[in-house]
């Protein structure tokens, strides 16, 4: 077997089909593959945090980012956040994320809108009574005057209450009323569609439009988006707006994402972590790209099998390499995504046994079988199946990160050679 059959293999699940939206140079929707983005936690009128922040997210992997505009020193920062951005040779899309005041801001600083690549409109914090409609207008007509794409995000948190009480009236007429939660559920996908229809009344095509309906418990996030998807074609973001922290919002997250992308909904992501006290943001972009990776969707970054552990691996070797090696490629793959094509499809192993680690090494590109407790302290290295070598001594984690360096080398066609380029 070689190394081509050996890589990663995508799956091509069915897919919801709806419009194509182009957000910079990212398409969402049509036959585009899921794409992940995430948002700044900055404070947006301080440019400098900003776009730095912005490029660590960008370099992590998120295909868009989203940044607050909740006052007229941030949207005056916009412009400059896109400057820096661009003499820095980054082109990320920008999406501004617009609550209660965004109508003023983008009329009386126009460079903000221009500066943009898409708007977020969350139709619940336009504004109230015949203010939100005339504000909703207005936030379209800029969208429709800069040519810029449109997502129209209900937050569960932030509905219309005229809406809800409309709804909630027309509910109480039925002779048999829902539950509480389906009400919810039916004023949301209401609040985005109403919207949407509402946009391209006033000029917004059709294609410029997102929808997203987000709320923070797993089942009635999964049940609002099956039933607004099939009902409509725009382009669907994902994502619970509250997630959560640590491991709870990583399980939240993929169990609601999971059972959605399986049934080919959604068509661009966001997992909303709360980091840690001085986190790293970027946390959540690697597990948005680990749940669409490990479901076969998408290729981000060579994947590490490693062993759990057992009583047979009291050493914690096997632990240690199987983090520096992972960390080794994600740090690599900025470069090795420019240089070698496919290299993101490369799969490794990191085991800690003789029970099961020869033959999961012998399943990856290049795998290594750690020896157990009591066992020789010798790691055999496997290499598109077959034994390759024995690595020993106090330097098995660089000899090994040589012979990854080594294989991406020999087996991933450069970039330049394609392109017929001088390397």
């Amino acid at each position: 077997m070689n190394s081509v059959d050996q890589q990663l293999t995508l799956l091509e699940l069915p897919r919801r089909k709806t419009r194509r939206v182009l957000v910079g140079n990212i398409a969402i929707g049509g036959d585009a593959p899921v794409v992940v983005q995430s948002m700044t936690n900055t404070d947006t009128a301080d440019a400098v945090a900003t776009s730095t922040q912005v490029m660590q997210l960008a370099h992590a992997g998120s295909e868009i980012v989203r940044i607050t505009v909740n006052n007229r020193g941030a949207a005056v920062a916009v412009p400059r956040i896109r400057e820096r951005l661009l003499q820095l040779n980054m082109n990320v899309p920008l999406v501004g994320d617009f609550h209660f005041n965004g109508h003023k801001l983008l009329e009386e600083i126009p460079d903000c809108a221009a500066a943009l690549d898409k708007l977020r409109i969350n139709p619940g914090n336009v504004g109230k009574g015949k203010r939100r409609d005339e504000q909703f207008a207005r936030l379209i007509e800029i969208a429709c005057q800069h040519d810029k794409p449109v997502r129209i995000g209900v937050n569960w948190g932030s509905l219309d209450p005229s809406l809800l009480a409309r709804i909630m009236d027309e509910n109480a007429r039925r002779s048999e009323p829902k539950n509480a939660n389906a009400i919810m559920r039916e004023a949301m996908i209401a609040s985005a569609l109403e919207s949407a229809a509402k946009a391209e009344e006033i000029g917004l095509a059709g294609d410029k439009i997102v929808l997203s309906c987000k709320v923070s418990t797993v089942q009635d996030l999964i049940a609002i988006y099956l039933e607004l998807a099939a009902v409509c074609d725009y382009p669907l973001h994902l994502g619970l707006t509250e997630a959560g922290m640590g491991s709870k919002g990583i399980v939240a997250s993929t169990a609601a994402l999971a059972v959605l992308l399986q049934q080919g909904i959604g068509n661009t992501i966001r997992v909303s972590l709360t980091p840690e006290p001085n986190g790293d943001r970027t946390r959540e972009v690697v597990v948005a790209q680990e749940i669409l990776q490990t479901m076969g969707l998408r290729a981000f970054t060579p994947l590490v099998a490693a062993c759990p552990g057992c009583g047979r691996t009291t050493s914690s070797v096997f632990q240690e390499l199987a983090q520096d090696i992972q960390g080794y490629v994600r740090d690599q793959m900025p470069k090795w995504r420019l240089e070698y094509k496919g290299v993101e499809n490369m799969t490794l192993a990191v085991m800690g046994c003789v029970v099961n680690g020869p033959g999961e090494s012998k399943h990856a590109n290049i795998g290594i079988s750690l020896p157990g407790t009591g066992e020789s302290p010798v790691a055999p290295v496997y290499i598109d199946g077959e034994h390759a070598q024995t690595l020993k001594g106090s330097n098995i984690a660089g000899e090994f990160r040589a012979l990854i360096d080594d294989y991406v080398l020999r087996k991933f066609p450069r970039r330049n050679d394609l392109n017929g380029s001088p390397q």
